[in-house]
């Protein structure tokens, strides 16, 4: 399928269902699809995002991803509130990327349109790059710094994992790219590529802990999860806002494209979503099906183990080195936002 024909499928759904809500004030595309031109092949490992815009202040649970036209959809709510001010979108590394192009599918309001045009218009300018910047920065060490060590492990390894994970942000939103979610860490090696910073990369890889893996052993890693992914999919009751991404209809992206990535020579980039993905089966096995998410844990302990996590203190110890390292990451943040040739001053 191309980009274009999963484009119009996912504003056929919003037109037909999405718009006939109460409160309704537009949508648009987001995540990385928006970079994508219309004749492009769309991968399998991928969906198109969808955020639709709300008036409630309270949004309804994430609808999150389903099949619709033989398209894969990711449907995500936004109140009004969080849109109103230009400055604060520009501020927010993960919202003003869908505004620096136009991704408006329908905007009956007109809101939408001179929200877009507002940030389109300074999204470039250094001062609102640095900010969204500082915006990631303070996101990794709000996170770090709210763990709750009293928690399942599988919570703690989520709240640690994504928070670490943003350090690629920082360095993606410097350069200008979008903050991708699953492929984060490819994308920013090929960054600091780009900007003869490659040097720098080994460090992000350590403090994820994946680094010294072999691609055989995130083969087997992958295989577990598998069997995890399968039967947590099987299982689900309890609502969560990721619960479609463990989903008979997710499986192309979470295995799938794990095993892409391994087989590409991408296994260390492959292991964030693993890890990511094997928390959130656990988190559902526990509520939903505690006695096979109990037979199903040395798995999962054998992945954290290999990042070097094996207790609460150890995950505690490498949270500090994700904190220490914030300063070096801001000066390289920095060097790359000097190098960026398309920052504009003003």
């Amino acid at each position: 399928m191309r980009v274009g024909s999963a484009r119009i499928a996912a504003a056929d759904w919003v037109m037909q269902n999405a718009s006939r809500d109460v409160g309704f004030q537009g949508a648009y595309f987001s995540g990385s699809s928006i970079g994508l031109p219309d004749d492009s092949e769309m991968s399998p490992a991928s969906d198109i995002d969808v955020v639709v815009v709300t008036a409630q202040a309270e949004t309804p649970l994430k609808l999150g991803k389903f099949v619709y036209r033989d398209t894969l959809i990711e449907v995500t709510y936004l109140s009004w509130n969080q849109l109103a001010s230009v400055e604060e979108v520009l501020t927010s590394y993960h919202l003003a990327g869908s505004f620096r192009v136009d991704t408006i599918i329908t905007d009956p309001t007109g809101r939408l349109s001179a929200l877009q045009t507002e940030v389109s218009n300074h999204f470039a300018e250094r001062v609102w790059v640095r900010r969204r910047c500082e915006n990631a920065l303070q996101k990794i060490e709000n996170g770090l710094r709210s763990i709750d060590t009293s928690a399942p492990l599988h919570d703690q390894v989520m709240a640690w994992l994504f928070s670490t994970g943003v350090t690629t942000h920082v360095l993606l939103v410097a350069a200008l790219r979008n903050p991708t979610v699953r492929l984060r860490y490819l994308a920013v090696r090929n960054v600091l590529k780009e900007y003869n910073l490659i040097n720098f990369y080994p460090a992000l890889l350590s403090l994820l802990g994946c680094a010294h893996l072999t691609p055989q052993r995130v083969e087997h890693h992958i295989d577990e999860l598998a069997r995890t992914f399968d039967t947590a999919a099987a299982e689900s009751k309890t609502p969560f806002f990721f619960s479609t991404d463990i989903s008979a209809a997710s499986r192309p992206i979470a295995i799938n494209g794990s095993r892409e990535l391994i087989r590409a020579g991408n296994h260390c980039e492959a292991i964030f979503w693993i890890v990511a993905t094997f928390a959130r089966c656990h988190k559902i096995l526990a509520i939903d099906a505690p006695d096979l998410q109990l037979a199903l844990a040395p798995a999962f302990d054998a992945i954290v183990t290999d990042l070097g996590i094996t207790s609460t203190g150890s995950l505690i110890r490498r949270t500090e080195e994700v904190i220490q390292f914030l300063p070096r990451l801001r000066e390289t943040t920095e060097v790359l936002l000097l190098a960026n040739p398309g920052i504009l001053d003003t």
